[in-house]
């Protein structure tokens, strides 16, 4: 929890209505944005990311499993978050749990759709080896560095990073003597598929503070929001998921005017994100 004086509170208020935020930037400007690339070596792909002095880091680990009988065409993918608590004090104890309970849950919402899998972010279809017998499990794991605001827009851009940095196994299948056969399989320990993430959106989180809504708030400004909606968009600028947080309530035309202003903020993060993925990769390979 950050304690701010009332001058504080009013300086930063200020600044935002001002267009002219405490550390410079405007209302819809990012803080700068890094990222490395195969940071944990154990994990079939892994990423961090540093916004400002946000710093979370993502692992994306694959398993051969069996598809759910109501969904027998798709793989599974699950999103587990943990806040270290020396990344914040009030990361201690059940506030941390609660925190990580509440970014796992966005985090599916923005990138996995609802129950059924539609509008997920993640093809999960891409997943299978034999429809209704075999299918990669994807276990994704998050884990908050630091801490300075935006934690989902940063760990959805961690996550997007791991993936593609991942190499699925390719998988040979041996034909068994009858249908109702586990078939087996021959996993490579050589041969990897790249995981595509053309489709896999990044998520714009607009803070409301005061009457203007701000991207890539510190944790200072998420000290002053009254609510806050994030959402996750694609590379063609289609809504994948939304999650709001805050009490205070929203007009509904504000939400069509933030819908417009988050893919217009999406695409400059898309850009710069697959910038500095490519970056990231091409020093992993040196």
């Amino acid at each position: 929890m950050v304690g701010l004086s009332l001058g504080e509170q009013h300086f930063i208020q200020g600044g935002i209505s001002q267009d002219l935020r405490c550390d410079g930037r405007k209302r819809l400007t990012f803080r700068p944005i890094h990222v490395e690339t195969g940071v944990i070596p154990q994990a079939n792909g892994s990423a961090r990311v540093r916004m400002g002095a946000t710093d979370v880091i993502a692992s994306v680990k694959a398993e051969l499993g069996k598809p759910s009988f109501l969904q027998p065409n798709k793989g599974k993918v699950s999103i587990h978050i943990d806040c270290s608590s020396t990344a914040e004090p009030a990361f201690e104890g059940r506030g941390g749990d609660e925190l990580s309970s509440e970014l796992s849950n966005a985090l599916q919402s923005c990138l996995l759709g609802g129950k059924s899998g539609e509008g997920a972010g993640i093809d999960l279809s891409s997943l299978i080896v034999i429809e209704g017998k075999i299918c990669w499990d994807l276990y994704i794991d998050g884990l908050v560095v630091s801490s300075d605001g935006n934690l989902l827009d940063a760990l959805g851009a961690a996550i997007k990073a791991a993936l593609s940095n991942t190499g699925i196994p390719r998988v040979q299948v041996a034909v068994g003597e009858s249908s109702d056969d586990q078939p087996e399989v021959d996993v490579s320990d050589e041969e990897f598929l790249q995981f595509d993430t053309s489709g896999i959106p990044v998520i714009v989180t607009l803070t409301k503070v005061g009457r203007h809504y701000i991207v890539d708030a510190t944790s200072e400004e998420e000290s002053q929001m009254s609510s806050a909606i994030s959402f996750s968009v694609n590379r063609q600028g289609h809504i994948c998921g939304i999650t709001k947080r805050g009490g205070a309530g929203m007009d509904p035309s504000i939400i069509l005017d933030m819908v417009s202003v988050a893919k217009h903020v999406s695409e400059q993060l898309i850009n710069k994100l697959d910038s500095e993925i490519a970056s990231a990769e091409a020093e992993d390979q040196e």
